[in-house]
């Protein structure tokens, strides 16, 4: 059988508080390029592989996560793009292209396909379906459309509004008719939101010293949808200014996931008096919709309706740098890794 060289990105142990580079490392085994006689699995070559805020809760010992923490000593695993070499699967075939789970490695030997997706549209960057075409992009989708079901002339909050996720919300809000303001950590990021992605308002939330001060200064009128991706302080800032009856997607809380102990809500009374919906989500309780979004944002992107920013790294010798980044907001846009190209 054919062993090749398969470099890896290794998860070092359990993280509490901020985690570092040093968390991982780097090291090269070897991998046969053959299936395992009678093997129902997929060997694939991974092209790009999807920074996520999500890994962070991987990396801390729990039973209750949704998705099971990483393995010391393991390789790590994560959304991805990859060409298939080999296949004992009967739905893929050797050349085909997939997005879904895989290794932070150059090639993985996937057992569990059940999250494999084939690519059939490659008139777009395949980079993409870790994005605008992959799980941010259902996340953006189900959490507005299907948890708030945004009307024309509604007021529209995004947290963490340039990121992989945000920038969607904002323009499929846009694009509905709604009045849209995000917020993001640098000016750069913030000139993002107004320039390229067509938000009414943005602002830099470091450099507001009161924020609820700040959500009246721009929605003196009140919020209807908060599509929520950092929690803590600003969501509890947003509930003083929603109004009757508004909506709040609650998709992620990166202000939280380095803290040892959670910061709570005080605010929680607007929730009852104004009858405010609040509701998380996980994405893959969503993925029966994709046909139906996929119809949706390929018209879009080849409109020119959406635009999409990716933030990319070459090689996985760089993997653990491009992944802590994220928690510190140093990306801009959505964060991709480039493993290979073809």
């Amino acid at each position: 059988m054919a062993e090749v060289s398969n470099k890896q990105v290794i998860f070092k142990d359990y993280v509490s508080g901020f985690p570092t580079e040093a968390d991982m490392y780097i090291t090269t085994s070897t991998i046969s390029l053959k299936l395992p006689e009678g093997s129902k699995a997929v060997l694939v070559k991974n092209l790009y592989l999807s920074c996520d805020p999500y890994m962070r809760a991987r990396m801390t010992y729990t039973h209750t996560s949704y998705i099971g923490s990483f393995n010391p000593g393991s390789v790590l695993n994560g959304f991805g793009v990859a060409k298939v070499l080999e296949s004992g699967n009967p739905n893929f075939s050797k050349g085909d292209l997939i997005w879904g789970f895989t290794g932070w490695e150059e090639y993985t030997l996937i057992t569990s396909t059940e999250t494999l997706i084939k690519i059939s549209t490659t008139d777009v960057p395949l980079s993409y379906y870790i994005g605008i075409l992959g799980m941010p992009g259902m996340t953006a989708y189900a959490g507005l459309y299907e948890i708030c079901s945004p009307k024309k002339g509604e007021y529209v909050y995004v947290s963490s509004a340039s990121g992989a996720v945000g920038q969607l919300v904002g323009q499929f809000a846009k694009l509905l008719g709604c009045y849209v303001v995000g917020s993001a950590g640098t000016k750069e990021k913030v000139d993002l939101l107004k320039n390229k992605f067509g938000f009414d308002e943005a602002f830099n939330y470091k450099e507001e010293q009161d924020l609820g001060a700040c959500l009246k200064r721009y929605f003196p009128a009140g919020i209807d949808i908060y599509f929520d991706n950092v929690g803590g302080k600003m969501l509890d800032a947003v509930l003083p200014r929603m109004r009757l009856h508004g909506r709040i997607a609650v998709c992620g809380m990166i202000s939280q996931y380095n803290l040892e102990k959670p910061e709570g809500l005080s605010n929680l009374m607007n929730v009852i008096t104004k009858q405010v919906k609040i509701q998380g989500f996980l994405v893959r309780s969503y993925y029966h919709l994709y046909p139906k979004y996929m119809e949706m944002v390929l018209s879009h992107i080849k409109e020119g309706k959406i635009v999409y920013v990716e933030d990319t790294v070459e090689g996985l010798d760089n993997a653990p740098h491009a992944l802590i980044g994220l928690f510190s907001g140093r990306n801009v846009g959505k964060q991709v890794l480039v493993v290979a190209r073809e």
